[in-house]
């Protein structure tokens, strides 16, 4: 929060992101946790964000990372917005229990793509709460 993952109902600032996937400094792709403690960590991020600014963060992740890193478990889809990477022509299916996806970055070249999943009213819902 300290270092500009706050929210304001401005009507431009999208929740903050909680980015999950595979250890960028290499080492285990989960991290060493096990499923239910990986669930664990989410579930006490995404809580923690939402008691200091009363939104859900949108949560950045594969369908890849989640099966490995969580034994698709974790049921987050009523709460936090899903951010899907999948560098494909097509979306192609959910994590674990999310219906659908709010923005699915498809690409990363020649920079990180990205697509939103609705009109100019569901951007603005998703920007003022």
């Amino acid at each position: 929060m300290q270092n500009g993952g706050g929210w304001s109902r401005d009507g431009r600032t999208l929740p903050g992101t909680l980015d999950i996937e595979y250890n960028p400094y290499g080492g285990d792709t989960c991290y060493g946790l096990s499923h239910a403690a990986m669930v664990g960590w989410i579930r006490s991020f995404s809580d923690t964000y939402h008691a200091l600014t009363k939104r859900w963060p949108v949560i950045y992740t594969s369908v890849l990372w989640w099966d490995k890193c969580t034994g698709r478990t974790g049921d987050f889809s009523s709460t936090n917005a899903l951010w899907l990477a999948r560098y494909a022509p097509k979306v192609g299916p959910m994590p674990f229990r999310w219906p659908f996806h709010t923005i699915w970055q498809y690409t990363s070249s020649p920079i990180d793509q990205n697509v939103f999943n609705g009109g100019a009213d569901r951007l603005a819902q998703l920007a003022t709460g």
